[in-house]
């Protein structure tokens, strides 16, 4: 697998470009992203699919202009596919061999069920979800993908899009009542031919329209956490807010907290989300932003593993390690650091009484604890803190992300950043709770930097956490002397003293 991949995705209504860079085997992360809104497919549906010299022009402008962003930054592969609106085109391999020749791209034209399996890919692998129907709503088709137990089951592809609907309904002279009656009917007879096992209470919505809709509610709500990817929320909740969108004028949609650039086509977006969540039994919504383009790289990248993540492997987390390279957090001592960590929250349950169900992002957070100090040693927990918010993205939910970020942020005697629990609080464990996994985690930094890699034990009885250790601790003593504790209990540390005898110092 090429060190750095370039993958283009020319749809009905945008152009795309990222491109992505290996840190390692699992380890990847953007570089680059450009887009366009090319339009390729604008004037086609009305006139047998045939593409349009505006749509063909903005085409080619803007893949040759992602081809001298590709050669700036070097990609050693390039691989672009385009969607509903070339395969629609009676005209779209005179198009692709047209580009061929003058710019040296090739275009691989993919069907919907390739299109749907490249969505699930992304989906399966880079958000936390193991059931699930994916959506994505593209300007000529809506491509769907059954998944469970984490694999890719089915695929269908309807041919409802967003630019599809206004171009064959709304852009004619009918009332906006009556082609939106007429575009209804149109929706709904396409979904009969959905087989019936399509059917998930957890829908995956990717692509721009799912995208728009997302960002609209988390303005509507205020949601505290500025992050799309696996945010979600409940249908039934909003499904007045989303039904109002597509009743709406034009200008009515500025109270709706929509992107401007998305006014032309949300309505119909919309219209054909609803009716396609109603129709599988969705409840639950969680947004992607990743798609077809990470698709297309994961089956690059993961095609010996089957095109999945190794169980216990995050690229995200491996991601971070590869390029803020914590020294201290290699080999052998890391495993010793969870290891510690794992005891401590175990010994202390009797207190905490949780069922040690923090236990995966409290090792994440260890991880991950040194990351800060590749930048620079001072205000490093800081570091650590804006460095997991900004790139821990890829197969967390949000309240995982939260709680490992705020973990990293932790340092010294507190137990807690006050500002940002109270920013965060709503999304974040009981403080109590909170209190006890710092606490945990600040302990066992304190310990894991201080023993070097000592037979350490914990016992809890009688209030009091006795901490023995083969090996002095004693930087760490006066640190968990000064140490804030979640409940009144006192540390006692048995440790080994291994100073020299020497008479004339009067030791």
């Amino acid at each position: 697998m090429a060190k750095r991949t370039a993958i283009i995705d020319i749809g009905s209504n945008s152009a795309r470009l990222v491109i992505y860079e290996k840190t390692s085997r699992y380890g990847f992360h953007l570089i680059c992203e450009q887009k366009s809104k090319v339009r390729i497919g604008e004037g086609a549906y009305e006139k047998g699919g045939l593409l349009q010299p505006a749509g063909i022009t903005r085409a080619f402008l803007t893949l040759q202009s992602f081809l001298h962003t590709i050669e700036k930054y070097q990609a050693h592969r390039t691989v672009c596919v385009a969607t509903s609106a070339l395969r629609d085109a009676p005209n779209g391999a005179l198009f692709v061999q047209w580009i061929k020749k003058e710019l040296g791209l090739s275009i691989r034209i993919i069907d919907g069920k390739k299109e749907a399996t490249y969505g699930a890919i992304a989906a399966k692998n880079l958000l936390p979800v193991e059931k699930a129907v994916t959506i994505d709503i593209g300007g000529g088709s809506a491509d769907i993908a059954l998944i469970g137990k984490g694999k890719i089951l089915d695929t269908y592809s309807l041919n409802i899009g967003t630019v599809r609907l206004k171009e064959l309904f709304f852009d004619k002279e009918d009332s906006r009542k009556e082609a939106r009656s007429k575009a209804i009917d149109y929706i709904k007879e396409a979904l009969e031919a959905l087989p019936e096992h399509f059917r998930s209470e957890t829908a995956v919505g990717i692509g721009g329209t799912a995208r728009t809709l997302s960002k609209g509610i988390m303005k509507l709500r205020s949601y505290p956490l500025d992050k799309l990817h696996a945010f979600t929320y409940d249908y039934e909740t909003y499904a007045h807010y989303l039904r109002n969108i597509t009743l709406s004028s034009a200008k009515g949609l500025k109270k709706f907290n929509l992107k401007k650039s998305r006014y032309d086509t949300i309505r119909e977006g919309t219209l054909i989300w609803n009716h396609i969540l109603e129709h599988i039994g969705a409840q639950k919504v969680i947004t992607s932003a990743v798609g077809v383009r990470e698709g297309v790289f994961l089956e690059l990248s993961l095609r010996q593993e089957r095109y999945s993540y190794p169980r216990g492997i995050n690229p995200s987390i491996t991601s971070i390690l590869d390029r803020f390279k914590p020294f201290v957090n290699i080999g052998s001592k890391k495993k010793h650091k969870l290891h510690l960590a794992k005891m401590l929250y175990e010994v202390m349950q009797p207190e905490i009484q949780d069922d040690m169900q923090y236990l995966p992002q409290l090792k994440a957070a260890l991880r991950l604890s040194n990351i800060g100090k590749t930048l620079t040693i001072y205000k490093s927990h800081q570091h650590a803190f804006y460095i997991a918010m900004q790139e821990l993205n890829y197969g967390f939910t949000h309240e995982e992300i939260l709680l490992i970020s705020l973990l990293l942020r932790m340092h010294g005697k507190e137990l807690l950043h006050k500002p940002l629990f109270q920013s965060f609080e709503s999304m974040l464990p009981p403080k109590q709770q909170l209190l006890w996994l710092s606490f945990i985690y600040t302990l066992t930094v304190f310990l894991h930097e201080a023993s070097n890699s000592a037979k350490i034990r914990f016992e809890y009885r009688n209030q009091t956490l006795h901490i023995s250790s083969d090996k002095p601790l004693y930087l760490a003593k006066e640190k968990i002397k000064s140490l804030e504790k979640p409940v009144p209990f006192a540390i006692i540390i048995h440790d080994r003293d291994q100073i020299p005898r020497n008479r004339e110092l009067g030791v």
